[in-house]
């Protein structure tokens, strides 16, 4: 073969979503898991509104406070990682992504795990952990084998945020069971969460930005990544290690202010001002200026200043939950050939869930109206992801993208 001919070969785009029979559905990861992450985040929100105004019972041992908690975290955060991360790294590797009969056992182990936490005790403490423990080390396990297959080492470390939440979660049901405290594994989860916003949202934020912006012939563009990127995400990683094991402490304090002044320096370089008039793009941009706002809340909650749980909320309806509705939105249009913008609904969405991040916390400030705000947080919070399933459902289950997607 010519030499030509094969730099051509080399640079033909890779065939995306090989499940060219059978549901749709099941043709790429995104599809099932962000559809069922925007289903489950409204019914485990209405779940849980309902156990605070009219004293439903959820949870059995777990209680309803925790199985908010694990089910916020490990129920649709999960799931919205998985569909990010089944679309993301077959880009990074250019191999297959996984479809057909394997995404229907990866997905089953996540609905699995969904109804053995609706009635935990019903089949008892150990067999609810070890059926709702098996997704994410399943996740890990692809991903593990696509990066390492693809030799992209430099993706390891979002393995290792993939661990820590596996980790996390094997010791939340286990600190469960035993009668334990589950914040250390609350906080190790949010803050795997947290890291993996950081890293990732340092390759989607300003490249997303850019392109936008360059399209538009604005020169001013986001900031590449540099050393400074390498000391703002080392930077955070000790703070939150700090936080995770001693949330109590000046040190813990004054690293997450640090964390918090050095994200909002690098939030800053990627120029989101020129984007508020296309919402896709400025949304990541939000999404991502609650970590530095989570950072200062918890170094400020140390002083006394802030309740602990008001500020770890900044990071999950804020950082965790923006983001990933964010993502969620541009890559369901990317990948069903949709333009990249933002409708209206999507737009209402996204304002929806910002309020909702806005208000959980703002329960620390007006204690005595601790009730209505969580009631009002969590109705937004609803409106956000219904918006998403009725907009963007009929996309996921129904719309079949025949060109290949280029990585």
């Amino acid at each position: 073969m010519p030499p030509t001919d094969a730099i051509a070969k080399k640079r033909q785009p890779v065939p995306r979503g090989i499940a060219r029979s059978g549901p749709v559905l099941f043709s790429y990861g995104f599809r099932p898991f962000f559809l069922a992450a925007g289903i489950w985040a409204v019914a485990a929100m209405a779940l849980w509104i309902g156990a605070l105004a009219a004293g439903w019972e959820i949870g059995g041992s777990y209680g309803g406070a925790y199985w908010h908690a694990h089910e916020m975290l490990f129920g649709y955060g999960s799931a919205a990682l998985a569909g990010f991360l089944l679309t993301a790294v077959p880009n990074w590797t250019g191999r297959l992504p996984v479809s057909g009969l394997p995404l229907v056992i990866l997905f089953a182990a996540w609905c699995a795990g969904r109804l053995a936490m609706l009635a935990p005790d019903g089949l008892g403490l150990l067999a609810s952990l070890a059926i709702e423990s098996a997704f994410l080390p399943l996740l890990l396990a692809i991903c593990a084998r696509e990066i390492i297959a693809g030799r992209k080492w430099k993706d390891v470390k979002i393995l290792a945020g993939l661990a820590a939440l596996a980790l996390a979660n094997i010791g939340f049901h286990t600190l469960i069971a035993t009668g334990g405290d589950v914040g250390f594994a609350n906080r190790l989860a949010v803050g795997a969460y947290v890291m993996l916003v950081s890293i990732m949202g340092g390759r989607v934020v300003p490249s997303f930005t850019r392109n936008w912006l360059a399209k538009r012939h604005i020169d001013h563009l986001p900031a590449p990544y540099d050393r400074f990127d390498t000391i703002v995400l080392l930077t955070g990683l000790a703070a939150l290690l700090l936080w995770v094991t001693t949330p109590e402490t000046l040190w813990t304090g004054l690293a997450c202010g640090l964390a918090a002044v050095l994200h909002l320096m690098r939030l800053w370089r990627w120029c989101g001002w020129q984007s508020w008039d296309e919402k896709l793009v400025l949304i990541l941009h939000f999404g991502y200026g609650f970590v530095p706002l989570g950072f200062a809340l918890i170094a400020l909650a140390q002083l006394g200043w802030f309740e602990p749980v008001a500020a770890l909320h900044v990071f999950t309806v804020g950082a965790i939950g923006v983001m990933t509705l964010a993502m969620m939105t541009r890559a369901t249009r990317g990948h069903t050939g949709q333009p990249l913008a933002a409708s209206r609904l999507t737009s209402i969405s996204y304002l929806a869930l910002l309020t909702a991040a806005v208000l959980r916390p703002m329960t620390s400030l007006w204690p005595a109206m601790h009730l209505e705000l969580l009631t009002l947080s969590g109705v937004c919070w609803m409106l956000a992801f219904s918006l998403y399933v009725i907009e963007y459902g009929p996309l996921l289950w129904g719309q079949r993208r025949e060109r290949p997607i280029r990585p």
